[in-house]
């Protein structure tokens, strides 16, 4: 037994919690208020009930006054026309209107005090229900205020945490771009030195320069050989007067 009820009061303090977290207490709110209407309505429907019944026999009343003026009336007419055993039926019939009339008097007093009780409850029932409903709005107001506060301080906190992790990455992205510009200054100090060779140079660009100058002597020579057979061949050329250079030249 001892078992199966701490079983039974884990189970309830479970589902308890979980209709805490579901259980909105604005809707709560606002279906208490909406039952405390109805309760009113009630109120009201009874408190016209009893004012029927008060007006049934306020009619009853006035009818049976009536039928009672008549008999007596008729108990009048009869003495007058010396039938004494006539007015003394027609006055015992009123007699009986008076006992009804007694009856209806005794109910309708009742009616009357239970109107004026219902009437003051209904009185302060509404005024509690407007108490009450002006009460729901302040707090249904306050927790959504609560409500809007909580989320914009979640909003907050989780971009506050999205935040950091940006400072991070923006912290590494720093780190690595300092990196790539101080080896790119320190290769190009290394060019302007000569510690490295200019990338942008032909391969073997010394070898060539030789190569080509000895090329262009080659023709050079070719060239004077080729000359030389030419006036060899023909008669010996005037020769020219060379002017002598000028100092500076």
């Amino acid at each position: 037994m001892g078992l199966m009820k701490r079983f039974t009061d884990i189970m309830r303090a479970k589902t308890s919690k979980v209709l805490d977290k579901a259980e909105d207490p604005r809707e709560t709110l606002d279906y208490s208020y909406e039952r405390q209407l109805e309760m009113v309505q009630q109120v009201r429907r009874g408190l016209a009930d009893v004012a029927t019944s008060r007006k049934r026999i306020e009619l009853q009343a006035t009818q049976l006054q009536g039928s009672a003026a008549k008999l007596e009336q008729q108990a009048k007419q009869a003495l007058a026309a010396g039938k004494e055993d006539l007015a003394k039926e027609a006055l015992s019939r009123k007699a009986g209107l008076g006992t009804q009339l007694e009856g209806l008097k005794v109910q309708h007093d009742q009616l009357m005090a239970e109107e004026s009780k219902l009437t003051t409850a209904l009185q302060r029932l509404q005024g509690k229900v407007e108490a009450f409903r002006t009460k729901k709005e302040t707090i249904k107001a306050t927790y959504t205020a609560a409500e809007a506060t909580s989320k914009i301080g979640e909003a907050v906190s989780g971009i506050s945490e999205e935040m950091g992790d940006v400072g991070l990455a923006i912290q590494r992205a720093e780190d690595k771009t300092a990196q790539l510009q101080a080896r790119a200054g320190a290769v190009d100090e290394l060019i302007a030195s000569g510690a490295l060779d200019d990338v942008t140079a032909e391969p073997g660009g010394d070898i060539q320069a030789e190569l080509n100058k000895l090329s262009a002597g080659a023709s050079v020579d070719s060239d004077l050989a080729r000359l030389k057979a030419e006036l060899g061949a023909g008669a010996a050329p005037k020769a020219i007067e060379v002017p002598p250079a000028k100092e500076g030249q």
